[in-house]
């Protein structure tokens, strides 16, 4: 008896260490927490009035919010997210220590694969794909399965995350600066938020030319182009990232985080595996990485891009064709 009432008591603490628990509140990030006691105060104050609280949240600028869709998205997030992206968005989650790439802190409001140009934010359906779609060679999986109605109202919850977090790191930053918060700069620092979200709205990268019908001319001059525009600098002569700073794992993302470009051999394109998400890689670069946008310094030229495009798409499919690539050896991360 003592024995099978042992174990139902260890059956009943390992399912509740399962469970994903909301810990229902919103906290300050790290760079708040360097600031005074009281300017701390100030700013919580700050994210309450045009935020909300974790348990009554409000869409920054939008008195018309859909409180009952931002609650639904909030169970979702908490469901479904929450145990990597973390309470706050931070991508502070339980599960964050142990993932690499590290999962998506939203409070900078930057966002690596999108369809509008280097440095906007996303758009709305950016964020949707990227839910559905997942990201191959993360941990971020595809939620093609989640209701509609689930999915719209995460990225809605998402979003608020993200208003708030840019909010919060602008209201520290002034702080910081100022060492007080003024509380007269607030409309405008929100204001200022909500317009870059409203910009993005209007600006989706667009080819500069139509879409060839790829050739072996196509691979041959894109693989040109990929030696002598600066490509073999972060992923190699072969495409396979074996390079320096790679090996070295010295590069680092905007969120601090150390990054790798890409190995396009490996078949996984993260940002989607379509000719024009490769497009948009090469044409407007990565938000937050070292990748560059190729706009500008291909403007004369803008059938290379699409020739870049044949080459990246052929030498993704290398494996998928039974091409046996040799092993090379990549440092581990530090």
């Amino acid at each position: 008896m003592w024995r099978w009432a042992s174990c139902l008591c260890l059956l009943i603490v390992l399912n509740a260490g399962c469970q994903r628990r909301d810990p229902g509140t919103w906290t300050l990030g790290n760079e708040a927490k360097k600031l005074t006691p009281e300017i701390q105060t100030k700013v919580a104050a700050v994210l309450e009035e045009r935020c909300g609280t974790l348990d009554a949240p409000k869409m920054l600028g939008d008195d018309k919010f859909d409180a009952n869709k931002l609650a639904l998205g909030r169970a979702v997030y908490t469901k479904r997210c929450v145990q990597c992206h973390g309470t706050n968005g931070d991508g502070q989650g339980p599960a964050a220590a142990t993932l690499l790439p590290k999962p998506r802190d939203y409070r900078r409001g930057v966002f690596k694969f999108t369809s509008t140009p280097y440095g906007f934010k996303p758009r709305r359906d950016d964020l949707v794909r990227t839910a559905r779609k997942g990201i191959p060679g993360t941990s971020m999986p595809a939620f093609n399965l989640l209701p509609e109605k689930e999915l719209q109202a995460a990225i809605d919850w998402v979003i608020a995350l993200t208003h708030r977090g840019e909010l919060e790191l602008q209201v520290v930053n002034a702080a910081e600066a100022d060492d007080e918060v003024d509380l007269a700069a607030v409309p405008e620092t929100v204001s200022d938020i909500l317009a870059g979200w409203d910009r993005a709205d209007e600006a989706s990268v667009v080819a500069a030319t139509p879409q060839p019908k790829f050739k072996v001319d196509h691979i041959i001059a894109g693989k040109q182009a990929f030696l002598t525009r600066g490509c073999v600098k972060c992923h190699g002569e072969d495409g396979r990232g074996q390079t320096p700073d790679n090996l070295r794992g010295d590069l680092k993302d905007s969120w601090g985080h150390p990054t790798r470009a890409a190995d396009l051999t490996s078949g996984m394109l993260r940002g989607g595996q379509e000719p024009m998400d490769v497009y948009r890689r090469i044409f407007a670069g990565i938000n937050g990485t070292p990748m560059p946008a190729f706009q500008q310094a291909l403007a004369a030229e803008p059938e290379t891009i699409w020739n870049l495009v044949a080459y990246v798409l052929h030498v993704s499919s290398d494996r998928r064709r039974g091409k046996i690539l040799e092993a090379g050896s990549i440092a581990p991360f530090k």
